[in-house]
């Protein structure tokens, strides 16, 4: 096990102490920007953590969610979709800013300001979220593989640890490989989706309709903890540390000027990949309402009783192996990203390093071990309720990094002129207490404590 030097420097104004290692210092500022190059130029330049970021809000978890939402209420629930997904990009925006601004990713600003103590669990609480996130993606491709080759849940799920290989193998190349490869992934998963949408030809009206929010989401318990779900399953916890840290993969110019210049293409770049995921999240929950709630199986909620019945609904023979494909492909994609968050946490809260191959091992044993045990005592029957539910656990510790980093991108001592505004104080605020409302009226739910409304 290898150890992060501490800089020997003093701290910056606002911080404890002085900054750690780079984050990722593997590839901290290894992809050169051009000084003097056109606006597309440097779109292009800073394209790519935007979309290793937007991997976690279309990961298996999230077709969970969307499936079930989408069976069982039609439409309504793409309001909490949409609603999801601008928060995700303001809070992702904020990641950008405390990234460029201080150099720190967050898990290094929460060591650097915070208690050991306070550091320690807020640590645990990431690394769980790392597990359940994982824990969906080991699910969500043994899946996939079954459907597409018949192998067992339980093997299936063992076969994912394999992936570890393609992530160093990826590492190794450069920073760039990682991006093309997760890229051509997501392309993949949207263009099955936007046959599949063809296909199922849902009511546009209808659909608009969903997308506009109504009280019966927050009024009833069963649509709420979709709801949840759904709030869980796109805007991820260890993402906001993954951008924070992929942001500064990227040499740009070290002054107020260039760091002002990567925030805005910074956020052009994760932007442009968040609305890629809307849509795909949109189509799971709009091929749902189209193809099982319009027909009367408003049960459908497993990933598997989808596949076997998009054939037959949508009439066409290829239908179930696009939505396979994808499926694979999304499992697939998330672990790449889960790599580099469950590296990130680990080195910025406890500035200790692990070997990468080793780290991976670690954290794809944590989530196999539970999907291997559910599946075996319960069945595979319970495989979906196994990802929702590591989605509702993902929403759950939302709050945990919300807070924070709106804490430090609040501090003008912190972030100098890069300072949040008023206006996004009080919008990230909002969102931050949001996000805890909700996942207090849930647990009360869960717990039985309030009533039906």
């Amino acid at each position: 096990m290898d150890h992060c030097e501490v800089g020997t420097d003093s701290p910056q104004p606002g911080w404890r102490r002085a900054a750690a290692s780079p984050s990722l210092r593997e590839v901290h500022r290894t992809i050169t920007v051009p000084a003097n190059a056109s606006f597309w130029r440097k779109c292009l330049a800073f394209a790519g953590p935007g979309f290793l970021v937007a991997v976690g809000y279309m990961d298996p978890g999230n077709w969970a969610t969307d499936l079930a939402g989408g069976a069982k209420f039609g439409y309504t629930l793409l309001a909490v979709i949409m609603i999801s997904n601008l928060m995700a990009i303001l809070l992702q925006h904020l990641c950008i800013k405390l990234g460029v601004a201080t150099g720190r990713d967050l898990a290094q600003a929460c060591r650097d300001h915070y208690s050991k103590r306070t550091v320690w669990f807020l640590w645990i609480l990431c690394e769980l979220a790392i597990a359940a996130c994982d824990l969906a993606e080991v699910v969500g491709s043994a899946i996939a593989l079954q459907l597409l080759f018949g192998i067992p849940l339980v093997w299936g799920c063992i076969i994912t640890a394999i992936d570890v290989m393609v992530v160093l193998l990826l590492q190794n190349k450069g920073f760039r490989y990682l991006e093309i490869v997760v890229v051509t992934l997501i392309v993949t998963i949207g263009s099955c989706f936007a046959v599949e949408l063809f296909l199922a030809k849902p009511d546009v009206g209808a659909v608009l309709a969903g997308f506009v929010p109504t009280p019966a989401i927050v009024q009833n318990p069963a649509m709420l903890y979709i709801a949840i779900g759904i709030l869980g399953a796109t805007v991820m916890p260890h993402n906001l540390y993954l951008h924070s840290s992929i942001v500064q993969t990227r040499r740009y110019e070290q002054t107020v000027g260039g760091k002002r210049e990567a925030i805005k293409f910074g956020t052009i770049d994760s932007t442009f990949a968040l609305m890629f995921a809307l849509f795909i999240n949109a189509a799971i929950l709009i091929l749902a309402a189209a193809a099982f709630h319009k027909s009367g199986h408003q049960g459908v909620g497993a990933i598997q009783d989808a596949y076997h019945l998009l054939d037959g609904l949508l009439g066409v023979k290829f239908a179930a192996v696009l939505f396979a494909v994808a499926l694979l492909a999304s499992g697939q994609n998330s672990t790449l990203t889960g790599t580099l968050a469950g590296q990130i946490v680990m080195e910025g809260f406890l500035n200790i390093r692990l070997r990468p191959w080793l780290r991976r091992l670690i954290t794809r044993s944590i989530a196999i071990v539970p999907a291997v045990v559910v599946i075996g005592v319960f069945g595979e029957s319970r495989t979906t309720d196994l990802l929702v539910a590591s989605q509702v656990c993902l929403s759950m510790q939302l709050g945990f990094a919300c807070w924070p980093l709106m804490r430090f991108t609040s501090e003008r001592a912190k972030m100098g002129e890069f300072v949040n505004p008023r206006w996004i104080k009080l919008l990230g605020w909002g969102i931050t207490l949001l996000i805890i409302a909700l996942n207090v009226r849930l647990l009360l739910e869960i717990a039985g404590i309030t009533g039906s409304g």
